[in-house]
């Protein structure tokens, strides 16, 4: 009887600063054809139903194409993330936390994660899963123009906590992923909040 196919998960958002439970192993990689864009409402998490902010959601490129009118960088189509390996015994708790957590209109799919070794592109994981925000799920907003999008990230509160701190943290862990771990918008987009910050700090001690 061929044994069962391991549980794995990739994590492209806050699952990267905030791994599930149960994890036995975890190795950086990063998918192909897809973009990271704060282009989710959050209305249970980084905001409110009255005030909902933005986090990440990831999209197929293809899909993205039709929505990137305010995108400043319409054409990378690399996400860096973490593979995650569960302990089989808890597969179904696992996937009931995630389902849970990510109940904002998303959708799992399975998806081949890449790594680079000794220079050159390879599988690391094939069909992991992952929870894709789909453009006609009720929460995707598409596309913002940058500026407004730092706007409201910056002032934006949930139960979870500020909708900057989930900024900066997946920045920071992005970052630490592997040496070719990058994404421009998400960078960019921390500059914009970062110098929001500066401006009211600014102000603040004007008063």
């Amino acid at each position: 009887m061929p044994s069962k196919a391991p549980y794995v998960v990739f994590g492209y958002g806050s699952l990267i600063f905030k791994p599930p439970p149960h994890v036995i192993s975890q190795a950086p990689g990063f998918l192909k054809g897809y973009v990271r864009r704060f282009s989710q409402k959050s209305h249970d998490h980084r905001g409110t139903p009255e005030n909902p902010g933005r986090v990440v959601t990831l999209i197929h490129k293809e899909d993205w194409d039709h929505f990137s009118g305010s995108d400043a960088f319409p054409d990378e189509d690399v996400v860096w993330g973490i593979v995650y390996t569960i302990n089989p015994l808890y597969e179904s708790e696992v996937h009931d936390y995630l389902d849970y957590r990510e109940k904002d209109g998303y959708t799992l799919e399975t998806l081949d994660v890449y790594t680079i070794e000794d220079g050159i592109e390879t599988v690391v994981t094939r069909n992991a899963y992952c929870c894709v925000g789909r453009p006609d799920n009720p929460s995707f907003v598409g596309s913002e123009p940058l500026g407004d999008l730092a706007d409201r990230i910056w002032g934006s509160v949930g139960p979870s906590g500020r909708n900057k701190d989930y900024l900066y943290q997946l920045a920071e862990a992005v970052r630490k992923l592997a040496p070719a771990s990058f994404d421009s918008h998400l960078f960019a987009l921390e500059d914009r909040v970062r110098e929001l910050d500066d401006k009211n700090s600014d102000e603040t001690q004007a008063q």
